[in-house]
């Protein structure tokens, strides 16, 4: 039966990595998955999906008007589809969450998105809590914190590793914008102003 999944986590946990490695095994065994990659972040290049590790491929792009059930559709014309996979599935909106219910529902094609859960001030996205409210199964994939506690949030830093506070949900960054830490190394630096540990 096919389902909605959502793997969620904050960075450098190998969402990314977990995706690319799903994609391959379809193929390996024939099978035709469909990656689907949000406009808003083409470092990697548009229509590319890039793993820190080096791992790569090629993906469909979207934007945020976009109907995801159609692109679906049109390239199930195509041939047999396995499954879906969805990179930085954050930045879906609440309708195109609802589109890939339906891919899962009308189709009868499993759906996998990967995404964070939260911002850089503790808040869900849009696309995750709607991921969150109406996914079949939640997976955390984890990473830790410099601390040695699980990471279960991110904080965005400025070049000298003071937590930022204010500005844009969405800011594409890596390692030099953010930093995955515990929920407690969060409250430090987000909430008291004490300064960051930066990875370079």
């Amino acid at each position: 039966m096919a389902k909605l999944y959502f793997y969620y986590s904050t960075m450098n946990a190998g969402k990314t990595t977990v995706l690319l490695q799903s994609a391959h095994n379809y193929r390996e065994r024939g099978m035709r998955p469909v990656l689907l990659t949000p406009a808003l972040d083409d470092r990697a290049g548009r229509g590319v999906i890039r793993s820190r590790v080096g791992l790569e491929a090629n993906a469909d792009v979207f934007d945020r008007d976009e109907d995801l059930l159609d692109i679906v559709r049109t390239r199930a014309a195509e041939g047999d589809i396995a499954c879906v996979l969805v990179d930085e599935s954050q930045f879906l909106t609440r309708d195109q969450v609802y589109q890939l219910s339906e891919v899962v529902d009308q189709l009868s094609v499993p759906v996998l998105c990967f995404g964070l859960r939260t911002d850089f001030r503790g808040e869900l996205f849009p696309g995750s809590q709607y991921l969150m409210a109406w996914a079949d199964e939640l997976k955390e994939l984890k990473t830790i914190c410099h601390t040695g506690k699980k990471a279960t949030m991110v904080v965005r830093v400025d070049g000298d590793g003071k937590a930022l506070t204010e500005g844009a949900q969405v800011q594409i960054g890596g390692n030099e914008s953010y930093i995955p830490v515990s929920r407690a190394e969060f409250k430090r630096v987000f909430y008291h102003g004490e300064k960051a540990r930066l990875f370079k």
